[in-house]
């Protein structure tokens, strides 16, 4: 049973069209018969004529009908055709310099794909391909081919021109890479919203919520402290974490086994092993931890390197509280935070 409180505060984030409540609940609509996610683009209805619900099968055991426009049967921000077919279109052929008559050919408004990608991804959809076509001429120039021939595989005429735009997406000329690393990054759906996955083909480095705060400097910090290309794809890490977030969501995972690569000093490693030992279903407080560490006096220093973690739910700070018991900060969103705790409570041993 949903309180009367907790259905005022749905109806804000109802009317914010805030993703934070993704999963969290949805709203039957008694005027039109259809329920919705939070974030329904459709036009809001009145606080009367609302019912709100737990889980999607609540709103069509009470004889609501799916949204079209908003679709809460789907997952959230679940990939649109135009996405699909454009990104399917660039692993076909990752070297293509795309162009206004490549998009009429698939009956795609380069607009509307511009919109969409960057919705999705953070990135037009030029940017998207631009950093696909250099990843494929990283991996070239890695594997013995002359800077020269990666240039030409990859559509740029210009060599400056193609040092140029390889340096604003991988962070380094093509003549720098031999000892330069590279990570994928992925976006991976759940039922609380997108989350952005980087990885290498041995460890995951970094696992968040796609609307966190801050996410883009995040990333910048990572490819700069590893000295790494960061461009879109997939590795067997990143494969992993995905099965396993959803054996999560779905209750019958409680810890991880995708390997990760811790990236922080010695002490911040500490407290996130602090953090990996607090079992499902339990808190403890920045305190607490602290003690634990045998610096008593280090309650700060611990709150910062809990929010430092770039591993969300992975290395549980989420249990971390305050001492008075309330939830504190997080980076997902305190909702978001609830909602992970009020799970783990009640998944099986």
């Amino acid at each position: 049973m949903i309180s009367a409180e907790l259905k005022e505060q749905y109806y804000e984030a109802l009317v914010a069209k805030d993703s934070e409540y993704e999963g969290l609940f949805y709203v039957g609509v008694k005027t039109t018969g259809v329920f919705c996610r939070p974030t329904c683009p459709a036009r809001k209805p009145k606080f009367e004529n609302c019912e709100f619900y737990e889980t999607a099968q609540q709103a069509l055991l009470a004889s609501y009908r799916p949204c079209q426009r908003c679709r809460p049967l789907s997952h959230p921000n679940q990939v649109s055709d135009v996405v699909r077919v454009l990104v399917e279109a660039v692993e076909n052929h990752p070297e293509k310099r795309w162009k206004g008559q490549d998009f009429k050919a698939l009956s795609i408004d380069e607009s509307t794909a511009r919109r969409q990608f960057k919705k999705r991804f953070g990135m037009t959809f030029v940017e998207y391909a631009r950093a696909r076509r250099m990843g494929l001429a990283l991996k070239n120039i890695r594997s013995g081919r002359t800077v020269i021939d990666a240039q030409l595989s990859t559509g740029y005429e210009s060599g400056s021109g193609f040092r140029d735009a390889f340096s604003r997406i991988m962070g380094a000329a093509p003549t720098q890479v031999d000892e330069q690393n590279v990570l994928k990054a992925s976006w991976i759906d759940t039922r609380l919203g997108p989350m952005m996955a980087v990885a290498d083909e041995k460890a995951l480095y970094l696992l968040e919520f796609v609307d966190r705060r801050g996410l883009e400097r995040e990333v910048e910090r990572l490819r700069k402290r590893t000295k790494s290309a960061i461009v879109p794809g997939v590795t067997e890490p990143i494969r992993s974490i995905e099965r396993e977030l959803a054996q999560y969501f779905e209750g019958t995972l409680t810890v991880f086994h995708t390997p990760l690569f811790w990236l922080g000093t010695p002490f911040q490693k500490s407290v996130w092993e602090q953090l990996i030992a607090i079992p499902p279903g339990e808190t403890r407080s920045y305190q607490d931890i602290a003690n634990a560490l045998g610096k008593p006096t280090a309650c700060r220093a611990v709150a910062q390197a809990n929010g430092a973690n770039q591993l969300a739910i992975v290395i549980p700070c989420h249990r971390v509280i305050n001492a008075s018991g309330e939830l504190g900060g997080y980076g997902g969103g305190l909702t978001r935070k609830n909602w992970l705790l009020t799970h783990e409570k009640q998944a099986p041993e």
